[in-house]
């Protein structure tokens, strides 16, 4: 089981957004929520989650390699999109950026095994 978050509309309602004015930290993660979701199916996924998001939101990166500064084993793909590991490689969870805008979009949240059945460059 996988979430993905192919339309940002239906998680306006539930989106957590973090302004930081005057800094040049990430300013929108989209969706928090549907990290919550996954978390609360996958409970042993939570703390690492909720991490993951902590770092991104109090992160100033600008291209990925400074992502991967902040998470060495973190897989650059095509696109803006980086897939983290999760909980020591169990789960993987796909991100696109927005450097410029300094936005993150949450493509897809899954298990090791679910990663493998999908395309990474296009989800």
């Amino acid at each position: 089981m996988y979430y993905a978050c192919n339309t940002i509309n239906s998680h306006i309602g539930n989106l957590s957004l973090h302004l930081h004015l005057n800094t040049n930290k990430m300013e929108r993660i989209f969706s928090k929520s549907t990290l919550r979701e996954y978390w609360e199916t996958h409970p042993e996924t939570e703390q690492y989650l909720k991490t993951w998001f902590d770092m991104a939101m109090n992160s100033d990166w600008k291209t990925p390699n400074d992502v991967k500064q902040t998470f060495a084993t973190a897989s650059i793909l095509k696109d803006n999109r980086i897939v983290f590991n999760i909980k020591g490689n169990s789960y993987r969870l796909i991100a696109k950026f927005n450097y410029q805008k300094q936005w993150i979009f949450i493509r897809f949240i899954g298990t090791h095994k679910a990663y493998d059945e999908i395309d990474a460059n296009t989800i």
